[in-house]
């Protein structure tokens, strides 16, 4: 499923909680790990300050010595691995290489060097999560149990589904990793109650006519995850909830449900090509606190690219 995944690492502790999970999918996958480090010059104000050349030299050599002393170490617990070391802005020089050697997954920390933040991603991450259109882990820099290159045994598997066969496309992935690590896979069907838009209380016929829609969705729904749950090869557990914020009750469910690993696809059942996330992948980005690992089902090729992006690439240059 996963030939060739980067790990980009700026030296930091932070970083490093990325390692194990990029151990556990290589090991899972039998796939190459790059390690990625991107040496910036230091920058005030946007402007790059002079920097000594001696300096410079011994700061690329003890970098370029840590990434294979890591890469080493992959090696010794018989997994492929090889280090990359580059100069210049981190986030440009991740996306630039992933698409150029045929990344499939990137892992990564959510915090590095910088430190932790109020933000529940640093600005490097969310630059290369918006900006790749293939698969991507990110790992809780704050919730972090250990940095330590063991595989990890992830005990709780969550996947929330809508319906639509988009959402359904993470699901090969996470009952490999179910079956692989003997944990049950949970499945979460939300129903959303049909929202009556009114400056006045709804009346009891609008309120009838949304239980009964709600009702019909929810048979709808346990019927539906059912099927799945006798369909797929590994333990399976489900959960069906109605709610009036989906992304809210997901939330709750995987502190109740004591997730340690949450996968979804990019878009839903109402997921447009012209952003890269729908709704809960981005929710689940900007607030989530569980390593969440995101199958992208919109290539590259097909995706449409942003007003700030196609704006970047026509100015390139002046």
């Amino acid at each position: 499923m996963f030939k060739h995944i980067l790990t980009p690492m700026d030296g930091s502790t932070l970083s490093e909680c990325a390692l194990p999970h990029a151990v556990t999918l290589s090991q899972a996958f039998d796939a190459q790990v790059t390690l990625l480090r991107v040496v910036e010059r230091n920058r005030t104000s946007g402007v790059s300050r002079a920097i000594d050349p001696l300096r410079w030299q011994i700061r690329k050599a003890e970098a370029d010595a840590y990434l294979e002393e890591l890469a080493n170490r992959f090696q010794e617990a018989g997994l492929q691995a090889e280090a990359a070391l580059l100069e210049g802005h981190a986030a440009e020089h991740i996306l630039t290489f992933a698409r150029n050697h045929d990344v499939d997954l990137i892992v990564m920390s959510t915090h590095g060097q910088s430190g932790l933040s109020g933000w529940n991603v640093s600005s490097v991450v969310q630059k290369v999560i918006l900006g790749m259109h293939i698969p991507v882990m990110i790992v809780r820099a704050y919730m972090c149990a250990t940095s330590e290159m063991k595989p990890l045994q992830y005990q709780r598997l969550m996947v929330p589904l809508d319906g639509s066969p988009r959402a359904e496309c993470v699901l090969p992935l996470a009952t490999t990793l179910a079956r692989l690590h003997d944990c049950p896979l949970l499945l979460a069907h939300v129903v959303a109650k049909p929202e009556v838009a009114r400056r006045t209380p709804p009346t009891a016929e609008e309120m009838e006519l949304v239980d009964q829609l709600t009702e019909r969705n929810r048979q709808a729904g346990a019927q539906y995850l059912e099927q799945l749950k006798s369909q797929l090869p590994s333990e399976v557990e489900t959960r069906l909830l109605i709610s009036d914020n989906a992304a809210v009750t997901l939330h709750e469910l995987v502190k109740q449900e004591n997730i340690d690993l949450m996968l979804l696809s990019a878009h839903g059942y109402s997921g447009e090509a012209r952003w890269p996330y729908g709704s809960i992948a981005l929710n689940f980005i900007v607030y989530g606190t569980t390593p969440l690992l995101i199958m992208q089902d919109i290539p590259e090729k097909t995706a449409q690219h942003m007003e700030a992006e196609r704006a970047a690439m026509e100015t390139k240059g002046h």
